[in-house]
């Protein structure tokens, strides 16, 4: 998991448990932090994770787009395939 949040430029892990990980994001532009958990839930199966703007109401889909690369890369080294990102 932590390999997949530091592939995303511009962030860094500030928490780092066994199966938890909190990471700040920082825009480029403006710097804003966007706040970056996951949550390994090894009993389930899953992988629960978040990302969301600390500031402001819209972030035109910046933390859904990083979701989305970060599970195509989880997904695509437990699978040991290419996975790809939209």
């Amino acid at each position: 998991m932590m390999d997949a949040l530091t592939a995303e430029s511009r962030t860094r892990i500030v928490v780092e448990g066994k199966r938890y990980l909190r990471a700040e994001a920082r825009s480029a532009l403006f710097r804003f932090v966007d706040d970056v958990e996951l949550l390994a839930d090894e009993d389930a199966g899953l992988i629960h994770f978040r990302s969301s703007s600390r500031v402001g109401r819209r972030d035109f889909g910046v933390n859904r787009r990083r979701l989305r690369r970060i599970t195509a890369l989880i997904r695509q080294r437990l699978a040991g395939i290419a996975v790809p990102v939209k």
